[in-house]
């Protein structure tokens, strides 16, 4: 039987994130190889482990796996939670980009110097409401469905979920005008092993804030 499968990122959430969310939403227990040094990274680089000198690197299934959107589409292939057929699946992939293209942007807030996050914070919250939570409240309204795709549980479900957290720690009422969305929300993070992520002292992590943001760039820069 294999193990768990282990993540090794620093200790935030950057495009790491997700990857925990699949997991946790898929029930699957994960282990975290934290990454504190330069040491560290660098061996993981001496070593031949990632690919394209990066991390995420997820090892899964005697599989040193980098790229985000890769170990994404593996772990929702392997645990049913990547439609039904290949139009659902083709689906789920748009779904998703246009979530990830939200949630990037929102990640990397914190990389904008002081003088610019006001003006990229009204930028994204803008995109936010006029751009992408529009689209996710159509699909709803016309799919007349709990979920984004078919009638189960999906990847872009999951996606959806965090990156709608991830906008109402920036503004708290931002699904004020999306009650499909507000009620999505609520049915998704009561699924038990959603809910059991979302509980204090679980492998979530909190907002990147400054001093973090500085301990990964040491160690990756």
């Amino acid at each position: 039987m294999a193990g768990k499968p282990k993540l090794y990122y620093f200790d935030g959430r950057g495009k790491m994130e997700s990857i925990r969310w699949l997991l946790a939403a898929a029930g699957v227990e994960f282990e975290e190889e934290v990454l504190e040094t330069r040491e560290q990274f660098e061996k993981l680089l001496q070593d031949g482990f990632l690919l394209f000198q990066q991390v995420p690197m997820v090892e899964i299934d005697e599989m040193k796996m980098v790229q985000t959107r890769a170990i994404l589409h593996y772990i929702a292939a392997k645990h049913n939670l990547y439609g039904k057929d290949l139009k659902e699946r083709a689906l789920i992939d748009m779904y998703c980009e246009g979530i990830m293209d939200l949630n990037e942007m929102m990640m990397m807030l914190v990389l904008k110097p002081a003088d610019a996050k006001e003006k990229e914070l009204a930028t994204i919250l803008e995109k936010a409401t006029n751009r992408y939570f529009p689209v996710f409240e159509k699909v709803l309204k016309d799919h007349g469905q709990d979920f984004l795709v078919g009638n189960q549980l999906s990847r872009a479900d999951v996606q959806l979920l965090e990156t709608i957290l991830m906008a109402e720690e920036l503004k708290d009422d931002i699904l004020s005008k999306f009650p499909l969305l507000k009620a999505f929300k609520a049915r998704m993070s009561n699924i038990p092993t959603i809910k059991k992520f979302l509980q204090p002292g679980s492998q979530r992590k909190p907002p990147t804030d400054e001093k973090t943001l500085a301990e990964a760039l040491k160690i990756f820069f």
